[in-house]
C-alpha cells in the first residue's frame, strides 16, 4: 500500500525548475570539496516530528493528518507506521533516520514489556533498513517524556529511576547496534535543576557522569564502536540544564574523564536559546575536536521557546557550511532534520516540501561555502590580522618563551602598540553578501 501515492521519487532538477516536489539546488552526485553532496551532508530525516508529531502546541489540540496512523500506542500501529516512514524516506532520497526508542515503539505498562514491544518494532526496521538501504544514523532513549523522569534520569535524587533509564538505555545501545547505527545521542531533556534549594548539583553531576561511563562499558561489551553524541541545550524544560552550552559540555567531558567517550551533536535552536549563534557553537567544538554532528533546524527569533522549524535561512546554512566544509565532514555524524512542519502545514505533502527546502538551503550553503573558503577571501583576512604573532615577539607569546617582565620591558622601550588593523566587519559582511 502506497502511504504517499500522489509523491514520485524527489529528482534534483536544478534551479530553473518549478516543480515543487524537486530538488533545484541539492544535487547528490555533486562533488564539492572533493566528496559528493550525499557524502558530504549525510542527511537524516527524524523519526519523532516526522512521523510522530501531530501538531499540538500549548495551545492546541492535534491538527497534521496522518492516514497511515490510526492514533493508538499500539504494537500493530508502531509497525505499520515504519512502512509510511520508509516510503516517505526512499522517495526522498535521505541515506539515514534517527530515533527514540519511544518514537518507534510504545511505552509498555512495565519494563519487560516496553522492551519486547521496542524488539518487536525494531525487528520492523532492520527488514526495512535491508529492503530499501537507508541506514540509521543515530538511536537514542526518551528519558524526558514518562513521569517517572520528573526529577531527570541520569540525574534522578531516585536511584531506582537512575536504573531504570540504565534499563532503558542499555537496549537502545543494544538496537541501535543490531540496526547498524552509526552514532548514538544522549540528550539529557530533564538532565538539570529547577531550584537549587532541593539540589545537589555536584552529586547530581557526579551521577551523569557514572551512567556515561557505564553506558560506554556496555557498548565496548557488545562490540558497539559508533560514536557517542552529546546534544547541548540550555533550557526548557529545566530551569537549567547541565548540557547548556557546548562550552559546558566540554567542560563535564574533561571534569570526568570522558575524552575519548563523547563528541557533540550541535543544534540550532539550542545555540539560540543558550545565547549563542549556530556558527559560534559549531566552532567551538570543531576547534577544540569534538564537533561531530548536526540537527540541522532553527527558531524563530520572536520566539523564546524551541519551535524547531526547518532551515531556509541561506546564511545560516552558508555559516554552517563554513566550519563544517573547514573540518573536512562530520562523518561518522550527519545532518539530521530535528524539525517539524507549523500545525498549519497539515497535509502529508507538506512533509516533502519541509524537507526538500531543508536540503536545498543546505546545498546552497555547502556550494556558497566552498566557493568562499576556494577564493581564501576570509582564511586571507583572518590570517593577516593575527600576522604580529607570526614572528618577533608574538611568536615568542605563542610558544610560551615570554614573560610579562620582558613584555614590560619590550613595551617600555617602544612605547605604544602599532599597527593595530581595522576589524573590517562591514566589508566583511558585504563579501558574504556578494558570495550569495
Amino acid at each position: 500500500m502506497a502511504h504517499f501515492p500522489n509523491v514520485p521519487k524527489i529528482e534534483y532538477e536544478g534551479p530553473t525548475s518549478k516543480n515543487p516536489l524537486a530538488f533545484k539546488h541539492y544535487n547528490p552526485d555533486e562533488i564539492v570539496e572533493g566528496q559528493t553532496m550525499r557524502d558530504f551532508l549525510r542527511f537524516a530525516v527524524c523519526y519523532w516530528h516526522t512521523f510522530r508529531g501531530t501538531g499540538t502546541d500549548p495551545f492546541g489540540s492535534a491538527t497534521l493528518q496522518r492516514p497511515w496512523d490510526d492514533g493508538s500506542e499500539s504494537v500493530e500501529n508502531a509497525v505499520n507506521r515504519v512502512d509510511a516512514a520508509f516510503e516517505f524516506i526512499e522517495k526522498l532520497g535521505a541515506p539515514f533516520y534517527c530515533f527514540h526508542d519511544r518514537d518507534v515503539a510504545p511505552e509498555g505498562a512495565t519494563l519487560a514489556e516496553s522492551q519486547k514491544n521496542f524488539a518487536t518494532v525494531a525487528s520492523k526496521l532492520k527488514e526495512a533498513q535491508q529492503r530499501t538501504g537507508i541506514k540509521l544514523l543515530w538511536g537514542t532513549a526518551n528519558l524526558f517524556s514518562h513521569p517517572r523522569y520528573m526529577h531527570g534520569a541520569a540525574t534522578s535524587p531516585n536511584a531506582d529511576v537512575f536504573a531504570f533509564a540504565a534499563a532503558q538505555v542499555k537496549q537502545a545501545i543494544e538496537i541501535t547496534h543490531e540496526l547498524g547505527g552509526e552514532n548514538y545521542v544522549f540528550w539529557g531533556g530533564r538532565e538539570g535543576y529547577h531550584n537549587l534549594y532541593n539540589t545537589d548539583m555536584k552529586r547530581e553531576l557526579d551521577h551523569l557522569a557514572r551512567f556515561m561511563h557505564m553506558a560506554n562499558d556496555h557498548a565496548k561489551s557488545i562490540g558497539f564502536t559508533g560514536q557517542f553524541l552529546f546534544e547541548p541545550k540550555p533550557k526548557e524544560p529545566t530551569k537549567h540544564q547541565y548540557d547548556f552550552d557546548a562550552a559546558a559540555c566540554l567542560n563535564f567531558i574533561r571534569s570526568y574523564g570522558l575524552e575519548d567517550v563523547v563528541k557533540l551533536n550541535i543544534e540550532t535552536n539550542h545555540a539560540t536559546l543558550a545565547g549563542h549563534t549556530m556558527m559560534h557553537e559549531l566552532e567551538y567544538a570543531r576547534m577544540q575536536g569534538y564537533l561531530g554532528s548536526i540537527d540541522a533546524n532553527t527558531g524563530d527569533l520572536l520566539l523564546g521557546w524551541d519551535t524547531d522549524q526547518f532551515p531556509t535561512d541561506i546564511y545560516l546554512t552558508t555559516q554552517c557550511m563554513l566550519v563544517i566544509l573547514k573540518q573536512g565532514g562530520l562523518a561518522p555524524g550527519g545532518t539530521n532534520f530535528d524539525a517539524k512542519v507549523r500545525r498549519e502545514s497539515f497535509e502529508p505533502v507538506d512533509l516533502f516540501h519541509a524537507h526538500i527546502g531543508g536540503m536545498d538551503a543546505f546545498a546552497r550553503g555547502t556550494r556558497i561555502a566552498a566557493a568562499i573558503r576556494a577564493d581564501g577571501v576570509l582564511d586571507n583576512f583572518v590570517a593577516e590580522r593575527y600576522a604580529s604573532y607570526n614572528d618577533g615577539i608574538g611568536k615568542k607569546i605563542e610558544n610560551g618563551a615570554a614573560s610579562f617582565a620582558e613584555l614590560e620591558s619590550y613595551m617600555l622601550e617602544k612605547g605604544t602598540p602599532n599597527g593595530i588593523q581595522s576589524g573590517r566587519q562591514e566589508y566583511l559582511e558585504n563579501v558574504i553578501n556578494d558570495y550569495l
